[in-house]
């Protein structure tokens, strides 16, 4: 974890290994791939942690995938796919990822392995890569709902899920979240077709028709360069057939200087405010920053490993220590002087050089002050015994 926290250039067991003045690799490598822990139970232990340090009833889990670009054939899960982290079809492994965002920060928390069927049905492959018999080919939404319903079942306060097209496109997934009795603002697309008062349309048929009257400027947060000011509009739907009852809304943003228009499907429990769903449409990319955070200071992506269980050890430390920094981030909640809130990415560089480094020097001097004491006794010891033969 020291390791993972270091400013290293590059993040794998070999340097990690290297940094805490091992010998090689091989401890590293035994404690990530054939040593005897489980890395499901200490992601429960994970989201025990998180929900100490960031739990609120308003809090909000926002689904998405990232890539790791990787080169072959047999590294766990690895093929030619479309990588939104490269904006192309690339040879890489893909995982669906779950984070959890409340007014306090906001931290990656579980994670799941995405699996393609040129995996799943092939043994030969599936053996070699250690992948377990249980597993079997689920698509990226099945696999949300799998995070999702154990975030919910340990006992994770939540109120709300996000997430892009590829979770707002799935119905199976958006009944889920209603049985839950979780609300949600999932993304969709512009020829998504919902039901109206006049029958099924498309949704930007729908933004097409609304009145100037219906868009309001409102922010969606606040990013690098200040408050994200966009015109919004809400319409509700018609009650949908099922037997969650609730409020169904159609969610449409319209950028200011573009026109642009993007769509959400949103469901509550319980009517709420077009502010609440724009607060939670602006949260779902706090999950980009998290991905950001744990490629460029955390090694997510970096690993050497192509087995199973050491992928998802490797990922688990990750988000291990991912968590810890976003809740230390929260120990002041107060900026003197107007200074803006310390980054998780600032205090990972802070807590190195200031907590682990002098612990490690003061080690090294503890270490080297032993060995010249142990060596001064064994001379002494030398010395006398010499002396004593010598002697009549």
């Amino acid at each position: 974890m020291a390791g993972l926290l270091a400013p290293l250039p590059v993040k794998n067991c070999w340097t990690i290994a290297e940094h805490a003045g091992d010998d090689g690799p091989g401890g590293m490598q035994d404690l990530i791939g054939r040593a005897s822990w489980n890395d499901a139970a200490v992601r429960a232990d994970v989201r025990d942690f998180v929900t100490a340090r960031l739990g609120h009833p308003d809090g909000i889990l926002v689904v998405d995938e990232t890539g790791d670009l990787k080169k072959g054939l047999h590294t766990v899960g690895v093929q030619r796919q479309y990588s939104g982290t490269a904006g192309k079809i690339e040879n890489c492994q893909l995982a669906v990822h779950l984070s959890y965002a409340t007014p306090l920060g906001h931290t990656l928390l579980d994670v799941a392995l995405y699996l393609p069927k040129s995996w799943t049905e092939d043994p030969a492959r599936r053996a070699e890569a250690g992948v377990p018999d249980t597993v079997a080919f689920a698509t990226k939404p099945q696999l949300a709902r799998r995070l999702i319903a154990t975030a919910v079942a340990g006992g994770l306060p939540c109120r709300w899920v996000a997430g892009d097209e590829a979770y707002g496109g799935d119905p199976q997934l958006a009944a889920a979240l209603r049985g839950h009795r979780l609300g949600y603002v999932l993304a969709v697309a512009c020829s998504h077709r919902v039901p109206t008062g006049l029958g099924v349309a498309r949704a930007d048929q729908i933004a097409a028709g609304l009145p100037r009257t219906a868009w309001q400027r409102l922010s969606a947060g606040t990013g690098a360069k200040g408050f994200r000011y966009y015109d919004w509009a809400f319409i509700a739907l018609p009650l949908a057939e099922d037997t969650h009852g609730g409020h169904h809304w159609m969610l449409i943003r319209r950028n200011r200087a573009t026109g642009e228009l993007a769509f959400y499907r949103c469901w509550s429990p319980e009517p709420v405010a077009l502010h609440h769903l724009v607060t939670v449409a602006g949260r779902r990319w706090s999950i980009e920053e998290s991905f950001q955070a744990t490629k460029t200071g955390l090694g997510l992506d970096q690993h050497q490993h192509r087995r199973w269980r050491a992928w998802h050890r490797w990922t688990t430390l990750v988000i291990a220590a991912h968590a810890f920094l976003a809740a230390a981030t929260t120990v002041s909640t107060e900026s003197p002087d107007g200074l803006i809130a310390i980054t998780v990415n600032e205090l990972r560089r802070l807590f190195y050089a200031l907590v682990i480094d002098p612990v490690r020097r003061d080690a090294d001097v503890i270490a080297w002050s032993i060995y010249r004491r142990r060596h001064q006794d064994q001379a002494s010891a030398s010395h006398y015994a010499r002396q004593a033969l010598t002697e009549p």
